[in-house]
């Protein structure tokens, strides 16, 4: 039996940041000495992350994230798991927490009404509902729910163009969802600007969804972000809508193409992924570039010489942050190691 003594934490919040790059290094340093590990952005509009680490670590950084009032309201999704779900932590300050091209719009102002799991799935089949898949192609070809509309888009900034695509189902109530909840702020408000009356989005997506509802109706698998890249949801009804991108057989086994030039998301079946050594096409496999291939599909970066403090301080004050991290550390999580 597997010892699932490691979490994987997905969260976001947005919350306005004045010195993104300030607190990039603060929060940078709380996850080296506490060994967290995963994908942070930071930029002025708030925080979207998913990490991992030993379930007493990530207790603590829960309770760090919490402990300032302006991430107070901050959800997470957590989900057990035997290992680190990441090799390194990379702390970056962007623009946005998700790209999109909807940078005028702010959550906290205007959103679609949020839907717990059991209410989602309650609406969901309702004559007047639509429900909304807001997520990329390669994301909904694995997996999505019964009966969803989804989006020809290869990345969440081209949502807003295909909105014009879904003028006829204004009248409709239209149910947004996505992995974790953090696309559907945004993809909600910016139908409520275009138009649309009804619309809702599934509180902490298709993760929380599976969490807390057994995942019902939603068909294949859910793809995410780290090193796992795709897991279950649907304890209920599951079915695979998926099929390997060579033979065409049906396939939820989900690979990155071995060619870092191509690095295409695919499904892609055992058998065709050892005869093409991870390839997605015989042009791949032959591209002098061509990562060698270990049966998963998942390409970790090299972490020959890592070192968690390479570019963790960026500004003059190094020791005045090491001060404040420090103190918050006593004041919001206490000194003592919890086991």
């Amino acid at each position: 039996m597997e010892n699932n003594n490691y979490s994987i934490l997905l969260y976001y919040c947005y919350a306005q940041i004045e010195d993104p790059e300030a607190y990039r290094e603060e929060h940078h340093l709380f996850c080296v000495e506490n060994n967290i590990r995963g994908r942070i952005i930071i930029s002025p509009e708030g925080l979207n992350g998913t990490v991992s680490g030993l379930k007493e670590d990530c207790e603590r950084y829960m309770a760090y994230i919490h402990g300032d009032p302006r991430f107070a309201k901050t959800e997470f999704k957590i989900e057990s798991h035997n290992k680190h779900a990441f090799a390194k932590i990379h702390v970056r300050v962007k623009p946005e927490i998700v790209h999109s091209s909807l940078r005028h719009i702010d959550p906290n102002v205007r959103t679609g009404k949020h839907l717990e799991p059991e209410e989602f799935k309650a609406l969901k089949d309702q004559e007047d509902v639509v429900i909304l898949d807001v997520r990329s192609n390669y994301e909904h070809e694995l997996g999505r729910f019964k009966n969803a509309i989804t989006l020809d888009i290869e990345n969440f900034r081209d949502f807003p163009d295909k909105v014009k695509e879904l003028e006829h189902l204004k009248n409709k109530k239209v149910l947004t969802y996505c992995t974790g909840g953090i696309k559907c702020e945004k993809a909600s408000a910016f139908l409520l600007e275009q138009g649309f009356s009804n619309v809702y989005q599934l509180h902490g997506g298709i993760i929380k969804y599976g969490l807390e509802a057994g995942g019902e109706d939603f068909e294949g698998k859910c793809y995410v972000f780290d090193n796992r890249i795709a897991v279950d949801v649907n304890k209920v009804n599951p079915v695979v809508i998926s099929t390997c991108h060579v033979c065409g057989t049906t396939c939820d086994r989900m690979v990155n193409c071995a060619n870092p030039s191509c690095n295409a998301h695919l499904a892609i079946c055992e058998k065709c992924g050892w005869e093409l050594e991870g390839a997605c096409s015989t042009e791949c496999k032959e591209h002098p570039e061509k990562r060698p291939y270990d049966g998963t599909g998942y390409y970790q970066k090299n972490t020959n010489g890592y070192n968690p403090y390479k570019g963790l301080f960026r500004r003059q004050d190094k020791e005045k942050i090491k001060t404040t991290i420090h103190g918050q550390k006593d004041s919001r999580v206490g000194t003592d190691h919890q086991s």
